[in-house]
């Protein structure tokens, strides 16, 4: 698995959520990571060196993995063009079930009638 710089991350993203339209899935995970080897972090942590953290993003279709690293400067830039991608994207959703408010208050007051016993 190749890192990819952010713009064509992006674009590779945009194509999988396009190919996926009909019908599949789109997984993205974010992950804490420092891009560097467990020994590596500890000898910076001993030497006193901080260690600078980066977000690893990955996205698969099930086919296809494509991955990129973004640190705490780009984040912003990053953020906003991820979300306008989600937002044309997520068109596939259902729309949720909503109950009628009238229809629920009437049967939430007689289901609380029948369940309170009657003091003498």
């Amino acid at each position: 698995m190749v890192l990819l710089q952010l713009d064509p991350f992006l674009n590779e993203l945009t194509s999988m959520f396009e190919h996926s339209n009909e019908k599949g899935s789109v997984w993205v995970t974010l992950k804490r990571s420092s891009l560097k080897s467990k020994v590596h972090r500890n000898k910076m942590a001993t030497a006193g060196e901080t260690i600078e953290y980066r977000c690893l993003i990955r996205a698969t279709d099930g086919k296809k993995t494509i991955s990129t690293s973004v640190g705490a400067k780009d984040h912003q830039r990053f953020q906003a063009s991820y979300a306008t991608i989600l937002k044309a994207h997520m068109t596939a959703l259902k729309k949720r079930e909503r109950k009628d408010k009238k229809k629920a208050a009437e049967g939430d007051k007689k289901e609380g009638a029948a369940k309170k016993p009657k003091r003498v």
